[in-house]
């Protein structure tokens, strides 16, 4: 009716797209239902809002959402068409229906072996590699994945391995980084995970973050962007003249420490940095800082006595945000 956007927890079912205006709401705002609808990406309407995609139902109702970045995007799309070819063709929709055709045994507990993966002492590397002038953090090879699944015993020989961590892509515990992987994991070759050094992958809210560098001068990045990602993910922020609030992405980086926010909806440049070094950072219960918006929020104040506020969506959330900010602010220079 009034064409704003606003922030909104999104559920996706096997049939419909259900809203919510908080992720803890017991209703939703709306649903969607996904029965004769359609779905298009890289949609153009909005000028320089980006990563926006279109659902339009049977009744010719466009419903437009926007994701953080271009991989979030990419995975609802993904999922959304595969579940409008499951209604068409009377199927059901799920991610697991790769178990049964490559046979896997019954024994393999794809979450736990996920959990190993991921292990900080164990588990898979993530590394900061650069390929075809983007700068790709918190990745790691196809051949990685293969390489570990071999050594921890998890499969025989590597074909079994490309079997098995084409299972953990398709069930949603790896995602593709990069124009090889994506098309791999299209269907586009022979299996969707590649036994590759040039096929990245990334781990689901593992802090990955992609930097394009149109050329080599590019390449010499600011000393505020050489960390490596640690966090990121959109906050509310309170202004510091007007004190409204507005949604903000945030991307937060170690050695040297710093948080930088942007405009979802307005590219790559960030709108300011927050310099965490020597900073304190708390959880805020007093009503008076409220204001307008209800809850969770926290305060950053810098070593230069600058004070930020911010509202998570959640009190799980400002918990994770609160402990990475305070781990950085020690560690990273």
């Amino acid at each position: 009716m009034f064409n704003k956007w606003k922030p909104m927890w999104v559920t996706f079912l096997e049939d419909g797209v259900e809203f919510y205006k908080k992720k803890t709401d017991n209703s939703p705002k709306g649903m969607i239902p996904l029965m004769g609808s359609t779905i298009s990406n890289h949609c153009q309407e909005f000028g320089k809002r980006m990563f926006v995609f279109k659902i339009t139902t049977s009744k010719l109702q466009d419903h437009y959402f926007q994701a953080s970045h271009q991989e979030e995007r990419d995975a609802w799309v993904k999922d959304i068409k595969k579940a409008l070819m499951c209604i068409q063709n009377g199927q059901k929709f799920a991610r697991k229906s790769t178990r049964r055709s490559i046979r896997l045994p019954d024994t393999i507990n794809l979450s736990q072996l996920s959990l190993s993966m991921r292990d900080p002492d164990h588990g898979i590397k993530e590394m900061k590699l650069e390929k075809d002038k983007k700068t790709f953090n918190q990745v790691f090879t196809g051949t990685c994945v293969v390489d570990w699944l071999i050594a921890s015993h998890s499969v025989r020989n590597r074909q079994e391995a490309i079997m098995l961590g084409s299972t953990l892509l398709n069930e949603g515990y790896l995602h593709p980084a990069g124009d090889i992987s994506k098309n791999a994991a299209e269907g586009l070759t022979e299996t969707t995970l590649l036994d590759n050094s040039d096929a990245l992958y990334y781990f689901p809210d593992s802090g990955f973050f992609s930097e394009g560098n149109s050329s080599d001068d590019d390449a010499i990045l600011k000393e505020e962007f050489r960390g490596n990602v640690v966090k990121q993910g959109c906050l509310l922020k309170q202004g510091h003249r007007r004190k409204n609030w507005k949604v903000r992405k945030f991307v937060l980086r170690d050695d040297p420490a710093y948080l930088h926010y942007y405009d979802p909806a307005a590219g790559d440049d960030p709108l300011g940095a927050i310099h965490l070094r020597g900073c304190v950072v708390t959880a805020v219960e007093d009503q008076s800082k409220k204001q307008e918006v209800e809850g969770n929020l926290f305060e950053i104040i810098t070593a230069s006595e600058i004070h930020y506020f911010l509202q998570a969506a959640s009190s799980a959330e400002r918990k994770d945000w609160i402990k990475a900010i305070q781990t950085v602010s020690k560690t990273g220079k």
